[in-house]
């Protein structure tokens, strides 16, 4: 079994107000926000969709079929929308604590949670 080498890396992720991991917190912001982005227009797409075509039988089962999978399929992009959105929000907001502690000085998290108390 091999043990992992100590790369350059290595000390800046050990290191908790580190640029990189307030680049990368960004970074996943900025995705998680694209993400949220494109299923919101996903959503309007398939809610216009579904609208513009209604179900038209005369099967009552049917009628109920279709109305409960377009009922699914609307729930679960608005469900990835609001959880990329709410993910998009708190890496943004967690970088941007990160950012702030290290612009007052603090090099670790702890030092910052010990100076709040």
């Amino acid at each position: 079994m091999s043990t992992p080498s100590s790369s350059p890396d290595t000390k800046a992720e050990a290191e908790p107000l580190s640029t990189q991991r307030i680049l990368r917190a960004f970074t996943g912001s900025l995705i998680a926000g694209t993400i949220a982005i494109l299923f919101a227009k996903m959503l309007s797409a398939i809610a216009t969709s579904f609208a513009n075509k209604p179900v038209t039988s005369d099967n009552i089962t049917v009628i109920n079929l279709s109305a409960a999978v377009r009922t699914l399929v609307l729930g679960i992009v608005a469900l990835g929308t609001g959880v990329f959105g709410m993910a998009a929000v708190g890496l943004l907001l967690l970088g941007a604590k990160m950012a702030w502690q290290r612009l007052q000085g603090a090099d670790t998290l702890d030092e910052a949670s010990n100076a709040q108390d």
